[in-house]
């Protein structure tokens, strides 16, 4: 190759895809294409696509647009969950050459053998059943944490849930290479790593390409806090009937593990709960939060719910509603229910009107806000440790608290990926703490 081709990256939706986007990257780069900011000009644009976001369509044509603008030659493919869902749909949008499945998107340079324009998106993708074998992902360099993908691939029957058709069965990497791996970017500078996947908590299955069991998360989480040079280590999203007593009680105690969980509840209702076909009832969740609370008073516990499933009167939305103000959690994630196709909730029954959805999202949101200010306000006057991100934002630099509290203060380079001892002091009005730095051998609270 005479001259280095240049090869820009888009992604959408959760860690796990800013995970792979990382891995595909650095398959580019071990080919000789240079990496570039999605703004630059390149040879050829790759978008990871995701399935879970409304309108994930008109997305998708926004970002090659974009894409199209810096240069209108450019080689554009797509990758991920919504390439997996929905290839031809992908591959019609103007602009697109190639379009990648589940499988194919890790061998993505194999399928470029030169960068000229199609008339149509070329598409190469597996059926989902193909989909049964683990590839490793972390991302280095684009955040000042890292996301470790540990597990990918989902078995549960969620009924509103495409995940499973775009990602197929839940397999695990094995415990050898996710320490590898957390090994590998520990020298790199990177103070704290996320661990990630579709369904963290079922870790160990399909470890050896079989359903057995080889490993637990327990067993995950007790390894990796023996990994040295890593200074945290954060657990993304973890269903609460995989989330056991004994994993609670190594994080209460654990060298690296921060006080911050992130627990799908999805409603507050058991009628909706066995509806969508959720693994637990209400009562299993508070038992979950309890248990935290207990062993760790000072955790940050963070909730996803949806509002308007097929079914969701005004009672049961009030049932979850009041089920959330009465749970002593940190802030919500909520999401408007939205029908995907080849689910069973999109053929059910007592469809909720899009304005009801929406103003039970408004509801939520506004107790999102009133969660996280209490929460913010019971940190105040404690010691925590911080560390700062990487963008200056109107004249500040942020960052988070080993329980997630998020801190601002004025812009200084020199604080950029560092971890300080502070005391956290007063809540600003756009809702962000401010601190005073305190001596190193003041131990956090």
């Amino acid at each position: 190759m005479s001259e280095r081709k240049k090869v820009a990256f888009y992604t959408l939706g959760c860690k796990l895809n800013f995970s792979e986007t990382s891995t595909i990257a650095r398959n580019f780069q071990d080919e000789g294409f240079e990496r570039v900011a999605f703004e630059e000009v390149a040879d050829i644009y790759v978008i990871n696509t995701c399935s879970v976001t409304e309108n994930a369509d008109k997305q998708f044509k926004r970002i090659v647009k974009q894409a199209q603008k810096v240069n209108e030659n450019a080689f554009v493919a797509a990758v991920g969950c919504y390439a997996q869902l929905k290839p031809e749909e992908l591959a019609a949008v103007d602009g697109v050459d190639l379009v990648l499945g589940a499988t194919e998107k890790f061998k993505i340079t194999d399928y470029i053998n030169d960068l000229s324009k199609n008339d149509f998106g070329e598409v190469h993708s597996c059926e989902i059943q193909e989909a049964d074998f683990y590839v490793g992902s972390y991302s280095i360099g684009d955040r000042t944490r890292a996301f470790l993908k540990v597990q990918d691939g989902c078995d549960y029957k969620c009924t509103y849930c495409t995940i499973p058709l775009a990602r197929g069965i839940s397999r695990s990497d094995t415990m050898e290479n996710v320490l590898k791996n957390a090994r590998e970017i520990s020298v790199q500078n990177i103070k704290e790593i996320v661990l990630t996947g579709v369904n963290i908590g079922d870790y160990g299955k399909g470890e050896f390409g079989n359903k057995k069991h080889e490993h637990t998360f327990l067993d995950l989480v007790t390894e990796l806090d023996k990994v040295e040079g890593i200074e945290r280590l954060r657990i993304s999203s973890i269903e609460p009937n995989l989330l056991k007593n004994e994993t609670i009680d190594v994080v209460s105690k654990s060298r690296a593990f921060v006080p911050h969980f992130h627990i799908p509840l999805q409603s507050g209702s058991n009628d909706i709960l066995k509806k969508m076909k959720r693994r637990y009832l209400r009562e299993l969740y508070v038992d979950r939060v309890s248990k935290i609370k207990e062993v760790m008073p000072h955790a940050c516990i963070g909730v996803d719910v949806i509002v308007g499933f097929p079914g969701e009167t005004d009672d049961h939305f009030l049932e979850t509603y009041h089920f959330l103000n009465d749970l002593d959690i940190s802030y919500l994630h909520v999401f408007t229910y939205s029908e995907r196709d080849n689910t069973e909730a999109a053929e059910m029954f007592g469809v909720v009107d899009k304005k009801v959805r929406a103003k039970r999202s408004k509801m939520l949101r506004g107790l999102s806000v009133k969660k996280r200010r209490a929460f913010y306000e019971s940190q105040l006057n404690t010691y925590r440790t911080v560390l700062f991100e990487g963008e200056n934002k109107e004249g500040y630099i942020h960052g988070f608290t080993e329980n997630y509290v998020k801190v601002k203060t004025p812009w200084n380079p020199e604080l950029v990926n560092t971890l300080h001892k502070v005391k956290l002091t007063k809540i600003d009005d756009d809702g962000v703490v401010r601190f005073e730095f305190v001596n190193e051998n003041v131990l956090a609270s």
